[in-house]
């Protein structure tokens, strides 16, 4: 049973491209660019997009479709439906024309990448850093500290790699440092047992955090498109454009914490639930608390997908494992598997 309030957090990772589209145009590298971070570059997958994306999928499996809008008017007792309860809703007063609103007791904050696969002289190599895989929950064993002076010039490897050699990750060549790095999931969480991580583990090559923005963003998938004329069946003239995107394999650790602080004890509470609201068997399995809302929702984008070009074979992801629950209060060392 979880708490009235507590956060959990997700390891991720794209089945297919990802377009977090910026929503709109630029003169650049491509047409249709992604959304990044402002300080460091970084491609992230906003936290509206997932919720949105969650809320509709949810939705979907609990048979209610018109929950997923922004009016919920449709619904009779929204207070007692588990997706408005869980990710808020609006309703309109007949009597008095004024909106009764009700904000949701989840949030749910951006995909930030951890490990990004990119193309080097050994094969698939997956790049990320100490800092960003130890703030995720990763122990790192034997790798230089961040005010090593030789961390600017190395790369360590998860895997046994000629030291007399450089690690060619494209336009960059980094030294490869002599000591072979050790990273281990967090004890309490089964993403170690999950064969995409036993794959991705022994080909993880540790970067300086000042690069790492760098690659991430000289190795991001970049396609061309062009808009078809239906009467001639050939390429509309001008329509030619280009789009990017993070790509398959990359792996992102998202957060989602559940405030469901209730003041009225009498306020209804539409948990646990089995069936969906036709009184079909909820697909998955029962929803405890609004936890498992979300979960079910963000399961589904491995089948419908997350951000742009879903049509053209962008945008899914799946759960690794199962979400690592912390104490908002403790260490990271103290954290618990949900």
């Amino acid at each position: 049973m979880t708490a009235n309030y507590c956060v959990q957090r997700y390891l991720l990772m794209t089945l297919d491209p990802v377009h977090p589209g910026a929503g709109g145009y630029r003169l650049g590298r491509v047409d249709n660019s992604i959304i990044r971070e402002p300080g460091t570059r970084l491609p992230k997958i906003p936290g509206t997009s997932m919720h949105g994306a969650a809320r509709a999928y949810a939705a979907y499996l609990y048979e209610t479709p018109e929950a997923a809008g922004q009016s919920h008017d449709k619904i009779d007792k929204p207070q007692e439906n588990p997706i408005c309860y869980t990710f808020g809703y609006v309703t309109k007063n007949k009597q008095s024309n004024k909106q009764n609103a009700f904000s949701g007791v989840v949030n749910i904050f951006d995909a930030h990448i951890l490990l990004f696969p990119v193309h080097s002289a050994a094969g698939p190599v997956w790049v990320s850093t100490k800092e960003r895989l130890e703030e995720a929950g990763f122990t790192v064993e034997d790798a230089p500290e961040e005010d090593a002076p030789e961390k600017n010039e190395q790369a360590t490897l998860t895997w046994s790699y000629p030291h007399d050699k450089r690690l060619n990750l494209g336009w960059l060549m980094l030294d490869v440092a002599p000591q072979t790095a050790t990273i281990t999931p967090p004890k309490n969480a089964n993403w170690g047992s999950e064969k995409p991580w036993q794959t991705v583990s022994k080909r993880i090559a540790l970067v300086p955090d000042t690069l790492f923005s760098a690659i991430v963003n000289s190795n991001l998938e970049v396609r061309t498109s062009v808009a078809i004329n239906p009467e001639t069946g050939a390429a509309e003239d001008g329509a030619l454009f280009t789009y990017e995107a993070i790509p398959r394999a990359t792996f992102l650790t998202i957060e989602v914490v559940l405030d469901d602080y209730i003041i009225d004890e009498k306020r209804p509470r539409p948990f646990p639930t089995e069936k969906t609201d036709k009184g079909n068997p909820l697909p998955g399995g029962k929803w405890e608390n609004p936890l498992d809302v979300v979960r079910a929702g963000l399961g589904m984008i491995a089948h419908l997908s997350v951000g742009g070009m879903g049509t053209r074979g962008f945008g899914r992801m799946k759960i690794i494992g199962d979400p690592l629950e912390k104490d908002p209060l403790a260490s990271e060392s103290q954290e618990v598997q949900a």
